[in-house]
Protein backbone atom coordinates (compact mmCIF):
# COMPACT_ATOMS: atom_id res chain seq x y z
CA UNK A 1 0.00 0.00 0.00
CA UNK A 2 1.52 3.20 -0.83
CA UNK A 3 1.44 6.13 1.52
CA UNK A 4 -1.09 8.35 0.44
CA UNK A 5 -3.47 5.44 0.53
CA UNK A 6 -2.12 4.18 3.71
CA UNK A 7 -2.95 8.12 5.11
CA UNK A 8 -6.43 8.64 3.76
CA UNK A 9 -7.24 5.09 5.03
CA UNK A 10 -6.03 6.48 8.51
CA UNK A 11 -8.36 9.65 8.36
CA UNK A 12 -11.22 8.03 6.74
CA UNK A 13 -11.06 4.17 8.96
CA UNK A 14 -9.85 5.77 12.00
CA UNK A 15 -9.75 9.30 12.44
CA UNK A 16 -13.36 10.17 11.12
CA UNK A 17 -15.08 7.03 13.21
CA UNK A 18 -13.85 8.60 16.63
CA UNK A 19 -16.22 11.32 15.51
CA UNK A 20 -13.32 13.72 14.85
CA UNK A 21 -15.59 15.69 12.00
CA UNK A 22 -13.64 19.49 12.03
CA UNK A 23 -12.87 19.54 8.05
CA UNK A 24 -10.39 21.75 9.28
CA UNK A 25 -8.35 18.36 11.95
CA UNK A 26 -9.00 16.26 8.89
CA UNK A 27 -7.53 18.18 6.28
CA UNK A 28 -4.51 18.78 8.13
CA UNK A 29 -3.99 14.96 8.31
CA UNK A 30 -3.67 14.67 3.80
CA UNK A 31 -1.85 17.98 3.84
CA UNK A 32 0.71 17.04 6.34
CA UNK A 33 3.10 14.14 6.43
CA UNK A 34 2.87 12.21 9.75
CA UNK A 35 5.32 9.59 8.36
CA UNK A 36 8.41 11.77 8.23
CA UNK A 37 7.67 13.06 12.36
CA UNK A 38 7.74 8.85 13.00
CA UNK A 39 11.32 8.12 14.06
CA UNK A 40 12.70 5.69 11.31
CA UNK A 41 12.53 2.00 13.05
CA UNK A 42 8.59 2.58 13.70
CA UNK A 43 7.87 4.23 10.41
CA UNK A 44 5.68 1.08 9.54
CA UNK A 45 3.35 2.29 12.21
CA UNK A 46 3.29 5.70 10.66
CA UNK A 47 -0.51 5.16 10.07
CA UNK A 48 -1.48 2.79 12.38
CA UNK A 49 -4.12 2.72 14.91
CA UNK A 50 -1.23 2.47 17.46
CA UNK A 51 0.53 4.49 19.83
CA UNK A 52 4.02 4.53 18.53
CA UNK A 53 7.05 4.32 21.38
CA UNK A 54 9.64 7.44 21.08
CA UNK A 55 11.82 6.17 24.30
CA UNK A 56 12.43 6.83 27.41
CA UNK A 57 8.40 6.07 27.76
CA UNK A 58 7.12 8.87 25.56
CA UNK A 59 4.76 7.96 22.77
CA UNK A 60 2.98 9.38 19.71
CA UNK A 61 -0.43 8.84 20.43
CA UNK A 62 -2.65 7.00 18.48
CA UNK A 63 -3.85 8.76 15.21
CA UNK A 64 -7.52 9.45 16.33
CA UNK A 65 -6.85 10.30 19.98
CA UNK A 66 -4.53 13.01 18.67
CA UNK A 67 -6.88 14.06 16.17
CA UNK A 68 -10.02 14.00 18.88
CA UNK A 69 -7.48 16.56 21.05
CA UNK A 70 -6.86 18.79 18.10
CA UNK A 71 -10.63 18.98 17.82
CA UNK A 72 -11.79 19.57 21.22
CA UNK A 73 -8.83 22.20 21.68
CA UNK A 74 -10.20 24.50 18.74
CA UNK A 75 -7.37 26.74 18.29
CA UNK A 76 -8.14 29.97 16.57
CA UNK A 77 -5.69 31.51 13.79
CA UNK A 78 -5.43 34.29 16.18
CA UNK A 79 -4.50 32.55 19.38
CA UNK A 80 -0.92 32.19 21.25
CA UNK A 81 -0.82 28.45 22.55
CA UNK A 82 1.28 26.96 24.97
CA UNK A 83 1.61 22.77 23.97
CA UNK A 84 3.10 20.64 27.21
CA UNK A 85 4.36 17.27 25.64
CA UNK A 86 6.31 17.74 21.98
CA UNK A 87 7.54 14.46 22.06
CA UNK A 88 7.69 13.90 18.10
CA UNK A 89 6.86 16.91 17.26
CA UNK A 90 3.21 15.72 15.42
CA UNK A 91 0.70 16.99 17.36
CA UNK A 92 2.78 20.18 17.62
CA UNK A 93 2.98 20.45 13.60
CA UNK A 94 -0.97 20.30 13.66
CA UNK A 95 -1.39 23.13 16.42
CA UNK A 96 0.78 25.30 14.72
CA UNK A 97 -1.01 25.51 11.66
CA UNK A 98 -4.16 26.35 13.16
CA UNK A 99 -2.81 29.63 15.55
CA UNK A 100 -0.38 32.20 15.04
CA UNK A 101 1.57 31.74 17.41
CA UNK A 102 2.70 28.05 19.36
CA UNK A 103 5.14 27.04 22.26
CA UNK A 104 5.87 23.91 22.86
CA UNK A 105 7.82 22.56 25.74
CA UNK A 106 9.34 19.08 25.56
CA UNK A 107 11.00 17.32 28.84
CA UNK A 108 13.16 15.48 27.13
CA UNK A 109 16.19 17.74 25.39
CA UNK A 110 16.70 15.09 22.47
CA UNK A 111 13.18 15.05 21.67
CA UNK A 112 12.90 18.37 21.64
CA UNK A 113 15.92 18.51 19.55
CA UNK A 114 14.74 16.16 17.25
CA UNK A 115 10.91 17.88 16.67
CA UNK A 116 12.41 21.41 16.07
CA UNK A 117 14.58 20.46 13.48
CA UNK A 118 11.30 18.71 12.00
CA UNK A 119 9.01 22.08 12.33
CA UNK A 120 11.66 23.82 10.62
CA UNK A 121 11.67 21.89 7.81
CA UNK A 122 7.89 21.89 7.40
CA UNK A 123 8.45 25.89 7.33
CA UNK A 124 6.30 26.30 11.00
CA UNK A 125 8.10 29.27 11.61
CA UNK A 126 5.45 30.35 14.20
CA UNK A 127 6.61 27.78 16.66
CA UNK A 128 9.12 27.49 18.83
CA UNK A 129 10.56 24.01 20.87
CA UNK A 130 11.59 24.93 24.79
CA UNK A 131 13.37 22.28 26.23
CA UNK A 132 11.97 22.17 29.74
CA UNK A 133 9.37 21.20 32.26
CA UNK A 134 5.64 23.02 31.14
CA UNK A 135 3.83 22.05 34.19
CA UNK A 136 6.62 23.71 36.18
CA UNK A 137 4.91 27.18 34.62
CA UNK A 138 7.11 30.83 33.63
CA UNK A 139 7.05 29.51 30.31
CA UNK A 140 8.25 32.49 27.98
CA UNK A 141 5.31 33.95 25.76
CA UNK A 142 2.75 34.03 28.26
CA UNK A 143 0.06 34.80 28.87
CA UNK A 144 -1.34 32.41 26.49
CA UNK A 145 -4.85 32.21 24.96
CA UNK A 146 -4.86 27.72 25.12
CA UNK A 147 -2.74 25.93 26.80
CA UNK A 148 -3.26 22.09 25.53
CA UNK A 149 -1.23 18.78 27.76
CA UNK A 150 -0.69 15.43 25.33
CA UNK A 151 -0.16 13.74 28.58
CA UNK A 152 -2.18 12.87 31.22
CA UNK A 153 -2.21 14.35 34.95
CA UNK A 154 -4.03 13.41 38.09
CA UNK A 155 -4.61 17.02 38.30
CA UNK A 156 -3.41 20.16 36.16
CA UNK A 157 -0.57 22.08 38.27
CA UNK A 158 -1.59 25.37 39.59
CA UNK A 159 1.47 27.08 37.26
CA UNK A 160 -0.19 25.76 34.46
CA UNK A 161 -3.35 27.99 35.30
CA UNK A 162 -0.93 31.12 35.93
CA UNK A 163 -0.04 31.00 32.15
CA UNK A 164 -3.23 31.52 30.62
CA UNK A 165 -5.13 34.94 29.25
CA UNK A 166 -7.79 35.93 30.71
CA UNK A 167 -10.63 33.81 29.44
CA UNK A 168 -8.45 30.86 28.88
CA UNK A 169 -8.41 27.64 28.52
CA UNK A 170 -6.68 24.64 28.88
CA UNK A 171 -7.04 21.26 27.59
CA UNK A 172 -6.17 18.20 29.70
CA UNK A 173 -6.59 14.54 29.87
CA UNK A 174 -7.21 14.44 33.79
CA UNK A 175 -6.63 11.28 35.56
CA UNK A 176 -4.63 8.00 36.72
CA UNK A 177 -4.67 4.24 35.25
CA UNK A 178 -6.31 3.02 33.32
CA UNK A 179 -8.60 5.72 32.36
CA UNK A 180 -8.77 9.87 32.24
CA UNK A 181 -11.01 12.24 31.54
CA UNK A 182 -10.03 14.82 28.40
CA UNK A 183 -11.43 17.77 30.43
CA UNK A 184 -11.78 21.71 28.84
CA UNK A 185 -10.66 23.75 31.65
CA UNK A 186 -10.98 27.60 32.47
CA UNK A 187 -10.95 29.77 35.41
CA UNK A 188 -14.25 31.78 36.19
CA UNK A 189 -14.05 34.23 39.18
CA UNK A 190 -11.17 32.49 40.74
CA UNK A 191 -13.39 29.11 40.43
CA UNK A 192 -12.37 26.10 38.08
CA UNK A 193 -14.84 25.71 35.27
CA UNK A 194 -14.35 21.55 33.71
CA UNK A 195 -16.15 20.49 31.17
CA UNK A 196 -15.57 16.73 30.64
CA UNK A 197 -15.35 15.93 26.69
CA UNK A 198 -14.54 12.06 26.15
CA UNK A 199 -12.62 9.36 28.04
CA UNK A 200 -9.63 7.60 27.11
CA UNK A 201 -6.31 6.93 28.44
CA UNK A 202 -3.24 8.83 27.73
CA UNK A 203 0.15 7.73 29.19
CA UNK A 204 1.25 10.33 31.85
CA UNK A 205 3.78 13.77 31.49
CA UNK A 206 7.11 13.35 33.11
CA UNK A 207 6.91 15.28 36.05
CA UNK A 208 3.50 15.12 36.72
CA UNK A 209 2.11 15.62 40.12
CA UNK A 210 1.40 12.29 42.03
CA UNK A 211 -2.61 11.28 42.07
CA UNK A 212 -2.87 12.15 46.05
CA UNK A 213 -4.84 14.63 47.04
CA UNK A 214 -6.78 14.73 43.59
CA UNK A 215 -9.22 16.90 43.84
CA UNK A 216 -11.99 19.13 41.70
Amino acid sequence: MNEALSQANMVEQQIRTWEVLDDRVLDLYYELPRAAFVPAAARALAHADAAVPLGGGAVMLEPKVEARLLQEARPRLVENVLHVGTGSGWFAALLAKLCARLVTVEIDPGLAERARGLLAAHGLRNATVVAGDGLAGGVEGAPFDLIVLTGSVAKVPGPVFAMLAPEGRVLAPVGVAPVCAVQRLRLAEDRLVAESLFDTWIPPLANAPAADGFRF
